[in-house]
């Protein structure tokens, strides 16, 4: 049988794959209903617990750690003794609900039990979609990592309907991943990794221990529709990695029950498929500002903000700021001009045009007394801006 070449799938990755893993400091780690659930038996104790554990240990190690678990529907069904997955969006939105209790129960039990604090998280994609909402989701997730307790993100699927869901876990992973730039995105699931071909019809497939995120031809591999009960197969996390690789988070696909799988991994050991981002994580983000042809505004600087730009790619505070142009809402990507009306450079807004208007030559201290609120000291944080000069 013909294989569609894989780009590695030899018994040893490389040495820059286990360097990856050993550095990564913000992680994601999304786990399937079949694991969670134990096949649908209902929530899995001990396999929970063993991932907290893990999770625990990572975090004392300074690793800054996101769940992204499903499950809730699965374990609501076993709560009302459904025996077969509703197709009525009211009838999933209910076992969700009643699922999400026992989800959010465990993980806080386990996860204190390790001595780590949890959060309980329920996302839509019309929260990612919406640009201010983003931008709030981002500032809570990476406030519950600075002060040390672990989100647990699940869909919302108590209020979902077909039009906003996100479809599987796998791409809510990814759009973590992205939304708080991810190093790693850690991907367990009932299978050890990605082969040529599916294992259990063809047993010349190979395995492949690491590839390029994004590649065409790890479509062409992923066969296999999944689990009865979860929403993804293979397909839905190669395509998770490729989303997930446009913000510079490589991906692991690794067997949930492989023995301290996460310890493992970033000890530098490539437990599963790595799926390797082409391209840095700055350079990643950087290059999406760049690329936006449509910008909603402009904010007009001084000779002393545009050289601190230009220089140092310094933030653009409020102070500098002579001038703004346009309506635009925060998060929106606008350009930051000198006096002469050339474009220095351009960025993500902290503040709209309308609050933008009354921070021109303001000090950050001033910020709460003239807006009521203090989202950010910067009207353009630096890690946000691109200088074009």
């Amino acid at each position: 049988m013909h294989h569609p070449a894989a780009p590695s799938v030899s018994a040893t990755p490389s040495a820059r794959a286990a360097q990856l893993l050993r550095d990564a400091r913000r992680v994601v780690v999304k786990v399937g209903s079949s694991l969670v659930t134990d096949e649908g038996r209902g929530l899995d104790e001990t396999a929970i617990g063993e991932w907290c554990r893990q999770l625990a240990v990572l975090a004392s190690e300074g690793r800054e750690v996101i769940m992204v678990s499903s499950g809730a529907i699965a374990e609501g069904m076993k709560r009302l003794g459904w025996t077969v997955r509703p197709h009525e969006v009211h009838e999933l939105q209910a076992a969700a609900a009643v699922g999400q209790m026992g989800l959010a129960q465990m993980y806080e039990t386990k996860l204190r039990q390790n001595g780590l604090g949890s959060a309980q998280v329920l996302l839509t994609h019309a929260d990612l979609a919406d640009r201010e909402r983003y931008l709030n989701a981002r500032s809570t997730l990476l406030t519950l990592l600075g002060l040390g307790v672990l989100p647990v993100i699940n869909e919302n699927d108590t209020v979902v309907n077909d039009e906003i869901k996100f479809g599987d876990n796998d791409t809510l992973g990814a759009l973590v991943a992205n939304l708080v730039e991810a190093d790693v995105l850690v991907i367990l699931t009932d299978q050890r990794g990605l082969y040529t071909a599916d294992p259990r019809r063809d047993p010349s497939a190979r395995f492949v221990h690491e590839a390029r995120a994004g590649d065409p031809a790890l479509e062409a591999m992923a066969g296999g529709a999944g689990s009865s009960l979860g929403k993804g197969g293979m397909i839905t996390k190669i395509l998770a990695a490729a989303r997930a690789a446009r913000s510079g988070a490589s991906t692991v696909i690794a067997w949930g029950r492989e023995p301290d799988a996460l310890l493992r991994l970033f000890s530098g050991e490539v437990v599963g498929t790595l799926l390797v981002a082409p391209t840095q994580k700055s350079q990643a983000r950087k290059r999406w500002i760049a690329d936006h042809l449509q910008l909603r505004g402009a904010v007009t600087v001084d000779d002393g903000a545009a050289a601190r730009l230009r220089s140092d790619g310094k933030s653009l505070l409020p102070i500098g700021m002579v001038t703004v142009e346009g309506d635009f809402s925060r998060g929106d990507v606008i350009a930051v001009r000198d006096a002469s009306g050339r474009e220095v450079a351009r960025g993500l807004a902290n503040y709209a045009s309308a609050e933008a208007r009354l921070l021109c030559r303001k000090p950050s201290s001033e910020i709460e007394k003239l807006l009521g609120y203090v989202a950010e000291p910067e009207m353009i944080d630096r890690t946000n801006l691109v200088v074009t000069r």
